[in-house]
């Protein structure tokens, strides 16, 4: 299948400092080596993503480059004894689509240690409704409850509410039965999170302090945050005691302040999510668990769907901060 050609996004740093980006016609053999080789079906949009389109070196260190690092398809060729051609199956974190050509382009070739079946009770555009941000949700609640997160123990507080990660956080906490609290600079979205489940949706801002003070009067059991900055600070000084704020995003901030006595007065966790680099068989379970007991109804409601022509246009509005919920990229046109 060498000689076969497909259509992929391709970001090229046109000069130092510069890149470009456009659709061109590639080779399989193009692919980096693998032993596992799949058509993409459906492929999303995660806020890496665009960092990796916009020539972020921090995500990506080598051009000219096809991002997207989630991918859902049909294995096509396969070495690998736990893959046959045919199978269902799911792509995600590991380096594709950082410095491996990921899932804007119609076929990737990438480690079978990188690939998971899709389980059976979810289809492949279900797979990157969830994507990225969908798994990171998903491992920001199992963090919660690992550390005795409990619907009667109050509030849980989601910032980046209408982003992929939040929005999904929103959608499996108030399906395990917690009172969701959404945070949004996007009131126009009210509607949109409520019907998430959200108990109850506040502007962003509402819950930003600015004082030196070290801790506030305890609101949250528990804290999804996306954000950092301010918003992580302020979520630790509100937590209740014993209470945990999960942290997986950098979107106003890479830095935060943190006073000790949240931590040693009332026994706050802040627990770091990373959905790149975790145990395949973690994953595997999370997955199953993001098609069954989890799963997020109306699931296909959190998306919109388009195709590669259509990147541009949502790239600049995640980086803008004006997304919501997740973007699907169908790259089959038989799917």
């Amino acid at each position: 299948m060498d000689d076969q050609t497909f259509k992929a996004l391709v970001v090229t740093e046109v000069e130092k400092g510069k890149f470009e980006r456009s659709i061109q016609t590639k080779n399989i053999s193009d692919l980096p080596e693998g032993d596992v080789l799949i058509q993409v079906h459906y492929s999303s949009l995660n806020y890496k993503d665009a960092l990796s389109a916009t020539g972020n070196k921090g995500v990506t260190q080598k051009f000219p480059h096809t991002p997207g690092i989630d991918a859902a398809g049909l294995v096509v060729e396969s070495d690998n004894e736990n893959f046959q051609p045919g199978d269902e199956v799911i792509v995600t974190g590991y380096d594709l689509g950082m410095n491996t050509a990921g899932g804007y382009g119609q076929y990737i070739r990438v480690s079978g240690d990188w690939v998971i079946h899709c389980p059976p009770t979810l289809d492949l555009k279900e797979a990157m409704v969830y994507g990225t941000a969908g798994l990171t949700a998903a491992l920001s609640v199992d963090k919660l409850l690992q550390n005795g997160a409990k619907p009667e123990q109050g509030e849980i507080l989601v910032t980046g509410a209408t982003g992929g990660v939040g929005s999904v956080a929103v959608a499996i906490l108030s399906k395990l039965g917690f009172d969701v609290v959404a945070a949004t600079g996007k009131p126009e979205a009210a509607d949109f999170l409520k019907k998430l489940g959200a108990k109850e949706v506040i502007n962003r801002d509402d819950i930003v302090d600015d004082s030196k003070r070290p801790f506030l009067k305890p609101r949250w059991a528990g804290v999804v945050d996306t954000v950092a900055g301010a918003t992580l600070e302020t979520a630790l000084k509100t937590l209740k005691p014993g209470g945990s704020v999960t942290c997986c995003g950098m979107i106003t901030a890479m830095k935060f302040s943190a006073s000790i006595f949240p931590f040693i007065l009332r026994g706050v966790n802040l627990l770091g999510i990373d959905s790149v680099e975790i145990p395949k068989a973690y994953k595997v379970a999370m997955w199953k668990l993001m098609a069954n007991e989890w799963k997020v109804d109306g699931l296909e409601e959190l998306c919109t769907l388009g195709s590669l022509e259509d990147l541009d246009d949502r790239i600049e509005a995640i980086l803008e901060g004006k997304a919501k919920g997740r973007f699907v990229v169908k790259l089959d046109p038989e799917a």
